[in-house]
């Protein structure tokens, strides 16, 4: 009963602050919008995660790579692929905003294990293995904050099941407010 109540909330305060957080950004969305589009004529990137059960759902971020980048972890991408305005918006997080529409739908919670790609079959098995797919994966979590990323799927798990077992609200919102304040700059890329 317990778990279920936490979880409740969780999802209470997931589609609270997303919906909030996309009225109070409209204006900043639009700008990105209107400015990647200029720039790169596709503002938004779409990709296949997996999510909760396993299940694969479409992923939606504003584009910061040129068209034509492969569709790879981020660790494995030139950083030549990353545009200038898509350099801002990667170290500002502005790229990130539109997966709210994700957490509106039920496919994400604004914390959790960040969905990998379908592709990376090690990390889903070490994933399932921890009973990670149980949940919503997230826009942030322990991992991000702590600059851990995909290169490393042993430690990322750990570190997801680590942040799961003991997700409670004050930790929640401890991961959203450090996320909001800096700590983790996202992915890294490849270095030429």
């Amino acid at each position: 009963m317990l778990l279920f109540k936490k979880i409740f909330m969780i999802r209470l305060f997931d589609l609270f602050l997303s919906a909030l957080a996309l009225i109070l950004l409209s204006p900043l969305i639009l700008l990105v919008y209107f400015l990647i589009n200029i720039e790169n004529k596709s503002p938004f990137f779409l990709q296949e995660r997996v999510g909760k059960y396993g299940k694969i759902f479409i992923l939606i971020k504003f584009r910061t790579m040129s068209i034509g980048t492969k569709s790879c972890a981020t660790h494995l991408v030139d950083s030549s692929s990353i545009t200038r305005l898509g350099n801002i918006l990667r170290k500002t997080k502005i790229d990130e905003i539109p997966q709210l529409i994700n957490v509106l739908k039920g496919q994400m919670s604004l914390v959790g294990p960040r969905p990998c790609l379908p592709s990376q079959k090690e990390l889903i098995s070490l994933r399932s293995k921890y009973n990670l797919y149980e949940f919503l994966p997230g826009i942030t979590g322990l991992a991000q904050i702590n600059r851990i990323d995909m290169s490393d799927p042993v430690f990322l798990s750990e570190t997801d099941y680590k942040m799961m077992k003991n997700l409670n609200i004050y930790k929640y919102f401890y991961y959203l407010v450090m996320t909001l304040f800096g700590k983790g700059l996202g992915d890294r890329v490849k270095a030429l």
